[in-house]
């Protein structure tokens, strides 16, 4: 999992929260239990009732590229310990062994249309805990590939590949007799579902389960757009009215496949809360301003959850000894933090601040601005980890920084996910320099083991993070306000100057400790936004 975070630090992932409010007004004493109850029930029946099929490119455990796998794997089973029948899609890559799976069984076969001829998927049923998993297996386009391309860059076939993975996943429903109420597609490459959707069932076979339901459409990475020449609309069997049409497929002169969805389907998504404002900005959208923009009615976020399961503090067998936010003093984080600098070889000061930062050496984590400051913070009589993997040349610089400042610093090259538990419990502050990265589950990851993060505010982290400087009594980290190595540095500092005051600190820590970005609260969320799609028309026809 954690593996997949620290990819995630990396990509674009953005988004923008949506809730349905109700009235908000004080109830009779005498009245507000009962209309409460109903009300829990009425949601309860709704989740019960709700049927819900992603499709993706990756997921955990199975496949594990970016963060694609953990959220294709974690939603439908929250969704599913809610009582929804969420089942999920996957194209049977090269790298799964099947041999392996536990129960795996052969439900059935169809057959979609691939250039100038047909091909063939067998629909292999799984079971990963709760949760339904249908691998799509074809031996012309994934037995002997992964997901997206190989150390030479792209498969140049993956507009063929996930063209027909799309067609079989639509087919399949008929199959399978699962008549979805809501398409959950992520990224583009599920971004021609809603697309084929309208095109072959809506407008030929209105009957088949795959025209009966809504589409949510998932963007978890804007920056990978998939994006192609047009010349193969033809070949997909697309017409290509579909692509200069105000509203098609054009971006930049590109079929893009992550267009296509952030088009056809009913409602979009993406993953932390206010960041749809920005990406309708001039430069914010990738290119795509101006869909945003026009969509920005459908255009819906909710920040991505954790699993506390698998990041507890008070249960954590990785660290020196379990702590909660109950806990009065801490007793147990300030031994994980001894635990650290034992294991870090650092200086043993009970008050001097950890400040640890896990991502890639590269300027896009922000890497560079930490070097730049580097000595300075530590100066500042704070001590300083540093965790990831990325430029040779970055990691030179900051180990050499290592060598200088003995006692002080200390870099480790890699991800190690047990070291990654022990540093979080130990730090006092994490640093999160990146100039333009909203939804990061490593922030949330951070406030639970009482982590104060130290974010740039324009990054899009402030969906995660409330500045304490401008808001001492409800705030749970710290804005920076200067894109620079000077603005980092005032960062620290006004950290620095919460961590003085023993009390206050106390305070903030047990804040940032019970902030909930658990999975179940945000199935409850995409729940709300199920029901939207339902309850909304599809947003237009495509061009027959």
């Amino acid at each position: 999992m954690f593996q997949a975070l620290i990819e995630a630090w990396g990509c674009g992932c953005l988004a923008y929260w949506s809730s349905d409010l109700g009235s908000g007004g004080r109830q009779p004493p005498d009245s507000r239990t009962s209309e409460e109850a109903q009300g829990a029930s009425r949601s309860r029946q709704a989740i019960e009732s709700l049927k819900v099929a992603f499709i993706t490119p990756e997921l955990d455990p199975l496949v594990r590229r970016t963060q694609v796998a953990e959220f294709a794997s974690a939603l439908p089973k929250a969704l599913c310990e809610a009582g929804a029948d969420a089942r999920v899609f996957m194209p049977c890559h090269g790298m799964i062994d099947i041999e392996r799976l536990e129960g795996l069984e052969e439900l059935g076969t169809v057959w979609v249309k691939d250039i100038d001829s047909e091909t063939k998927f067998r629909i292999l049923g799984w079971k990963s805990g709760s949760v339904q998993v249908y691998l799509m297996d074809s031996d012309r386009h994934f037995a002997t590939k992964g997901p997206y391309g190989s150390d030479q860059g792209p498969y140049q076939d993956n507009w063929r590949r996930y063209a027909a993975f799309s067609r079989a996943v639509l087919e399949a429903l008929d199959v399978l007799q699962f008549a979805p109420d809501v398409l959950h597609c992520i990224d583009w490459t599920a971004g021609l579902v809603p697309l084929l959707q309208q095109l072959e069932y809506v407008q030929k076979k209105p009957n088949h389960p795959a025209a009966k339901a809504g589409s949510f459409f998932q963007i978890l990475n804007l920056a990978s757009q998939g994006s192609f020449e047009r010349e193969i609309l033809g070949q997909m069997g697309i017409p290509l009215r579909n692509f200069h049409a105000v509203g098609g497929l054009d971006l930049g002169g590109k079929v893009s496949f992550l267009k296509a969805g952030c088009e056809f389907a009913t409602l979009l998504g993406t993953n932390s809360p206010g960041h749809a404002l920005r990406i309708q900005e001039q430069d914010r959208g990738y290119g795509m301003e101006e869909v945003f923009r026009r969509r920005s009615k459908e255009l819906v976020g909710i920040v991505q959850g954790v699993d506390y399961q698998a990041w507890d503090p008070s249960n954590d067998s990785a660290i020196a000894q379990g702590y909660s936010s109950e806990d009065k003093d801490f007793a147990g984080k300030k031994k994980c933090k001894l635990a650290l600098q034992t294991m870090m070889a650092l200086d043993k000061g009970p008050r001097t601040p950890i400040a640890a930062m896990i991502g890639r050496f590269d300027n896009d984590s922000g890497f560079d601005l930490v070097a730049e400051s580097l000595t300075s913070i530590m100066e500042r009589n704070v001590e300083v980890v540093l965790m990831g993997t990325g430029r040779p040349d970055l990691f030179e610089r900051l180990r050499t920084m290592e060598t200088t400042f003995l006692g002080r610093c200390r870099v480790i090259n890699g991800y190690q996910m047990a070291i990654a538990h022990v540093v979080l419990a130990g730090s006092d502050f994490l640093l999160m320099p990146s100039h333009y990265h909203p939804g990061n589950a490593l922030c949330a990851i951070a406030l639970r083991y009482g982590v104060v993060p130290i974010v740039y505010a324009g990054s899009g982290l402030d969906d995660y993070v409330k500045d304490v400087v401008k808001d001492p009594q409800e705030g749970t980290g710290v804005h920076f306000q200067v894109f620079t190595a000077d603005g980092l540095i005032a960062g620290v500092d006004s950290a620095r100057k919460v961590y003085k005051n023993p009390t206050t600190w106390k305070q903030l820590v047990g804040r940032c400790m019970r902030q909930d970005f658990s999975w179940k609260a945000t199935a409850e969320e995409y729940t709300k936004a199920y029901r939207r799609v339902t309850r909304r028309a599809r947003p237009k026809q495509a061009a027959s």
